[in-house]
């Protein structure tokens, strides 16, 4: 056997080793979570107003367009609980929850998306500027605040603009538990915003 070839076979048997016998950490499993929402509330009585609401994903920063799950600590550092993350960028699923509650809720006639092509007479446009857990005196508390604005689907004209927050206490620290809260904060906040554009 030629000394070119030994070294070959050796170079072999010496990746086979380091395959066989791998020094890195096993990869932490990932937790993907859907936003949980509460019962589904009662359909209206009364006749829906006529009308086609078109609902817009919220602008948001990039620390919160993303699926992580934002947390701050302490202090104003914004991170994200390790090993979990929403099933879609919170904004999306802010967006597919306010959708969601306003055709549930039989108020409202028609209720679509901006990827949807039909015409609408109202838009929702809006900043999402907190979709987050803060710990306040050590318990986990979900903000989320929005400013929304009801537009004119034809002139684009701004009919009406408001800040809306919610403020949902976890029942505990725990990460199932934290994320129930945001659940419950974001069909709050989707209440909130019914009742307003329905008055005006």
């Amino acid at each position: 056997m030629t000394r070119a070839s030994l070294r070959h076979s050796l170079l072999l048997a010496l990746l086979g080793a380091l395959s066989a016998c791998s020094i890195l950490p096993a990869a932490e499993p990932l937790r993907a979570y859907l936003l949980p929402t509460s019962a589904s509330p009662a359909r209206a009585a009364t006749q829906p107003q006529a009308m086609t609401l078109r609902i817009q994903t919220p602008h948001a920063s990039r620390l919160l367009a993303t699926p992580r799950i934002a947390v701050i600590p302490v202090g104003s550092q914004i991170s994200s609980y390790r090993g979990a993350r929403w099933s879609d960028a919170a904004p999306t699923l802010l967006r597919d929850r306010l959708i969601e509650t306003f055709q549930g809720s039989g108020r409202v006639a028609s209720v679509v998306s901006e990827d949807s092509g039909l015409q609408a007479e109202r838009e929702l446009a809006s900043q999402l500027l907190a979709f987050q857990a803060e710990y306040v005196d050590g318990a986990p508390l979900v903000v989320v605040r929005l400013d929304a604005q009801l537009a004119d689907g034809q002139t684009q004209r701004v009919l009406a603009s408001r800040r809306f927050e919610v403020r949902q206490p976890s029942r505990d620290a725990s990460l199932d538990e934290v994320v129930s809260a945001f659940g419950q904060a974001s069909d709050a906040l989707a209440g909130q915003l019914l009742d307003w554009i329905l008055q005006q």
